[in-house]
């Protein structure tokens, strides 16, 4: 076995860079080289290249190769840009078979590689893909005991890294439930559709089943890592066991929304890409920005206009076991900027009797128009000194580029920056009863007259994440976009405002503002 040498080295940068390979001549001064020339004989046996310690191994049974080749396998040492949702716990790897044309590509072949790492994350060996500039995930098999993971590559060529994803249990506990009767299971991480070979790590015994159901809820099983249909447990475990401990091997996981399991498809960025006008994420206690764009820009605020107008509401000191009668007028009043067809509305008739409680909880949660109106007229406050209160009380919290007009949020002239209204948030969800309201996730209610029972779900997605929210309100108008504050605690202790404005659909709203409070957070801003 001989050591390659600087100017091979620099040769076969100049080799790789025709040849999709991704090391220049300057970089190369910074890897670490392994070379071996496999003969006929040696290939015809089949043949394992393992280089720098068996860090990184190719394992080349026969057939693979038709002819004799030279390998090429660098350890890079370089800067990259990397899923910023993933962490990196191996090193870099490339390797390169000189003669290309030896290699069978319609046979997978096995490559491993060593990490560093101790926890129940997924790992899985990734390669960038140059065709798309990302990081792309291989069907892999986690050592977990051993530190090393195997995948399959059908690439002459490649680099390579073995990636951990925080947000995907790779092994813990699993129990089971009796529902279809076949190899199906329940995940909190993998998406319906999702291929998944689960390992009893007692016996070494699998079962690959299909992802149908949602499940088990972390909060209450932080060890569940998943659940299996009864019939698909009794293939690797009896049910008497009850709990086992197992491993997940995900052989299909289907896109959605251009990401796998999070992680993009296509042009891997090393911080969340934010499309939507302005956004910023503060930590609540210093006000200290952790991140932003277009802060101060002054922008519609839609429906995130009704946590303002909740606010001067409770500082009338309402009764919230108070009875009061709701009135058409309630609904009249926002037809001047929307038309009657289209405004988010409780539907009630007149009259119709509900708590106070009832009218500020649906308020919030549905974001419902007219019961915004409801809440003015029961405040005991003309609507003209309530919006004035609404303006006061932002200026006063240092809020300086906000104004209303009305209560609802359906006049665009109601607008805000994502600087103010986070400010605005950490004043506001100082009183418990908004904490309370937004992060409920369904409330149920009954009028008093017609004895109608109406079932009130948050129209805050982020609720039913993993995040501990401890506030939130969306958004949402022609002139606006979609609009979503959301407010969480973290592991450490801290909490955090998220604000966002002007995405061009509800889902973005969520992902975009969902990618930015994990960014901080991993990143430790």
């Amino acid at each position: 076995m001989k050591k390659i040498t600087f100017w091979q080295v620099a040769s076969l940068s100049l080799i790789f860079a025709t040849s999709a390979s991704f090391v220049s001549a300057q970089v190369a001064l910074q890897t670490k080289t392994f070379f071996v020339q496999l003969d006929k004989a040696t290939i015809a046996k089949g043949y394992t290249v393992s280089a720098f310690g068996d860090a990184i191994k190719l394992s080349l049974i026969p057939g693979i190769l038709a002819e004799a080749t030279g390998v090429d396998v660098l350890e890079l040492h370089e800067p990259l840009v990397e899923p910023w949702q993933l962490d990196r716990v191996s090193e870099v790897y490339q390797f390169e078979f000189r003669n290309k044309a030896a290699y069978d590509n319609t046979k997978p072949f096995i490559i491993q590689l060593a990490y560093d790492a101790d926890d129940t994350n997924l790992k899985q060996v990734y390669y960038f893909d140059k065709n798309y500039n990302s990081w792309q995930p291989l069907p892999t098999k986690d050592y977990t005991q051993e530190h090393m993971a195997r995948a399959y590559i059908h690439l002459p060529f490649a680099r390579v890294a073995v990636f951990s994803n925080p947000e995907v249990m790779g092994f813990g506990q699993a129990s089971w439930y009796a529902h279809q009767g076949g190899d199906f299971a329940a995940s909190p991480d993998f998406p319906k559709g999702s291929i998944v070979r689960v390992i009893n790590l007692e016996n070494n015994k699998s079962v690959t089943v299909e992802i149908n159901d949602w499940g088990p809820d972390r909060s209450l099983h932080p060890e569940r890592v998943i659940d299996l249909d009864k019939a698909a447990f009794t293939k690797i475990a009896s049910v008497r066991d009850g709990i086992i401990s197992v491993e997940l091997e995900p052989l299909k996981v289907p896109a959605e929304n251009g990401r796998v399991l999070g992680i993009k498809l296509k042009n891997t960025v090393a911080a969340p890409e934010v499309f939507s006008k302005a956004a910023v994420v503060m930590d609540a206690a210093s006000s200290t920005l952790l991140y932003e764009k277009n802060a101060t820009s002054t922008l519609p605020l839609a429906s995130l206009t009704k946590i303002i107008t909740a606010s001067v509401f409770l500082d009338t000191n309402p009764d919230f076991e108070r009875i009061v009668a709701y009135q058409k007028e309630d609904e009249e009043k926002t037809w001047a900027y929307v038309d009657k067809s289209e405004s988010a509305r409780l539907r009630v008739a007149d009259g119709d009797e509900m708590s106070v409680a009832d009218v500020f909880f649906i308020t919030l949660m549905a974001s419902t128009n007219n019961t915004a109106e409801t809440l003015i007229r029961i405040s005991g406050l003309s609507r003209d000194e309530f919006v004035a209160r609404m303006n006061e009380k932002v200026a006063f919290w240092g809020a300086n580029e906000t104004r209303f007009i009305e209560p609802t949020g359906l006049s665009p002239q109601n607008v805000s920056s994502v600087l103010d209204y986070a400010i605005i948030t950490a004043h506001a969800f100082a009183n418990p009863k908004l904490l309370e309201a937004t992060t409920r996730r369904e409330y149920v209610m009954e009028t008093r007259r017609d004895s109608i029972k109406k079932t009130i779900h948050n129209t805050n997605d982020l609720l039913y994440s993993d995040f501990y929210v401890t506030g939130g309100k969306t958004g949402y108008l022609d002139e606006a976009g979609y609009c979503l504050m959301t407010k969480i605690k973290t592991d450490d202790g801290r909490e955090l405002v998220g604000v966002l404005f002007g995405a061009d659909t509800r889902e973005q709203s969520f992902a975009e503002l969902s990618d930015l409070l994990k960014y901080v957070m991993r990143k430790k801003l």
